[in-house]
């Protein structure tokens, strides 16, 4: 029996969106059952390093732990940086998305969707990671065509179209047609490096320290891509004054979350427009007919698509559902025979 037919009959197949930020699974006939942050706590005791909470409740403790305890996120520019950790955190989401029956985790066939950048090592990590959290198969998706599929893109038809997936460690862009990727590129540019060029920003010209978490609550705030006609809106932000040592807190303008933000916007315009720049000719003229998809977190940055579309000259629209869209795709190219060849034997 081939692996897609075992893997079509299974009750407990899945799709798992593994983000740096961000961890989405998908359940055959059950849809998004499990979003949560791909953050681990771990507690250390005699010198035993073990797994206290996972996803949500680990996120609300960054930056705010002990000395015994560390919260960390295994998976950084879209790949794992802790196997180990990485293994553990796994095994949770599908537990939890079964709804707590460990035994189904042993019958389970995941799809994983991956950067097209990624390299062979890095993909390997990744199957091993999720075999060793009890998967009985493991198939690979590359995310770009993920996300088209989940954006409701065409991607089997011998038409252009254009994706770009912007993750919280990886901006993927890529042209597809026939079901397969004429061109891709990936940039280590994405929510992660936004939020870390606000923090920066505002310790430069504030002398105000935040974490991570604060820059995150900063973007999704007043965050835009491209700068207001005048400050535009003005939020609070509170940290450690560099100066004094003392909490303190500022005032912070959409503007200059704005200048802020620039540079990570500036590299992933220029990785579309390099995209655009390699796209063959007949592909070019279906892409100027379809546009630009936008997906991803990154997307629903406020005027994302209009510096896009500024700089290009083309139609960008943001996708439905842009923060689900990988994970829906991979869904369907489980469910959907038409979307077998997209699938990656790991």
């Amino acid at each position: 029996m081939s692996f897609f037919h075992r893997f079509s009959s299974a009750s407990h197949d899945m799709a798992i969106d593994l983000g740096t930020v961000n961890t989405v699974v998908y359940v055959r006939d059950r849809g998004i059952v499990l979003n949560e942050p791909s953050v681990v706590a771990l507690e250390t005791r005699a010198g035993v390093r073990r797994v206290k909470v996972v996803g949500n409740e680990a996120k609300l403790m960054m930056g705010k732990t002990p000395d015994n305890i560390q919260a960390i996120r295994p998976l950084r520019d879209g790949v794992i940086a802790d196997i180990d950790v990485a293994e553990q955190m796994i095994k949770h989401f599908i537990d939890k998305a079964l709804g707590g029956a460990s035994r189904f985790r042993q019958r389970s066939h995941v799809v994983i969707c991956v950067p097209s950048s990624s390299t062979m090592v890095e993909r390997r990590a990744i199957r091993d990671a999720a075999t060793n959290a009890g998967a009985v198969s493991v198939q690979l998706i590359e995310e770009s065509i993920a996300a088209a599929i989940g954006a409701g893109l065409q991607v089997t038809d011998p038409m252009g179209a254009m994706v770009v997936d912007i993750g919280g460690g990886t901006t993927e862009v890529a042209v597809l047609s026939l079901g397969g990727i004429a061109y891709a590129n990936s940039v280590r540019v994405g929510g992660d490096k936004m939020d870390d060029m606000i923090a920066s920003h505002i310790r430069r010209k504030h002398n105000l320290m935040i974490g991570e978490m604060t820059a995150e609550r900063v973007k999704l705030a007043i965050g835009c891509a491209t700068a207001p006609e005048d400050e535009g809106i003005v939020i609070g932000v509170k940290g450690r004054d560099l100066v004094n040592g003392r909490p303190a807190e500022v005032q912070v303008t959409e503007a200059e979350v704005a200048d802020a933000l620039a540079e990570p916007v500036g590299q992933i315009v220029a990785a579309v427009m390099a995209a655009l720049e390699n796209t063959p000719p007949e592909l070019s003229a279906d892409i100027i007919d379809a546009g630009i998809t936008l997906t991803g977190g990154g997307a629903l940055l406020r005027r994302m698509d209009q510096a896009i579309a500024r700089a290009t000259g083309m139609q960008v629209v943001v996708a439905d559902d842009a923060l689900m869209c990988v994970a829906k795709g991979a869904g369907r190219a489980f469910e959907d025979s038409a979307y077998r060849g997209v699938l990656i034997a790991a």
